[in-house]
């Protein structure tokens, strides 16, 4: 008698997971939403400071558009965090990016002023431009 009713309560226990599922599913931050497609689309900038900090050098990396990224993730976490429902999915995304671009954004400073201005022809030019 206990082995049945333990079943049916296992029994009970899929249907209300199954049920909660479901409700995610069709709930306006679930994935028929663009409120989950979008940071998923998102996590790509993410991957891609990933790859560019294992694979490029730093001389590669521009400064500007690092700067420009940093930005835009700063702005979109805000966004994230005060819209209702908040986007948790979004603002981790762009937590984890703003840390990758400050990485790329520290290792292009080291590597910049780590160069000697007499090797360098770019700052040749920019102590030139400052002795006028």
């Amino acid at each position: 008698m206990k082995t049945v009713r333990t079943a049916g309560l296992a029994a009970a226990g899929k249907k209300e997971g199954g049920a909660s599922l479901m409700t995610w599913v069709n709930s306006e931050t679930g994935p028929k939403t663009t409120h989950f497609w979008g940071p998923i689309a998102n996590w790509g900038f993410v991957i891609a400071g990933l790859n560019d900090t294992l694979t490029k050098e730093p001389d590669t990396i521009s400064p500007k558009m690092t700067g420009v990224l940093c930005m835009y993730s700063a702005l979109f976490m805000r966004f994230a965090w005060v819209i209702s429902p908040r986007n948790y999915i979004l603002f981790a995304c762009h937590v984890s990016n703003e840390c990758v671009q400050l990485n790329q954004m520290r290792r292009w400073a080291t590597w910049r002023y780590a160069q000697d201005p007499e090797q360098d022809p770019v700052l040749q030019i920019q102590e030139s431009g400052k002795d006028k």
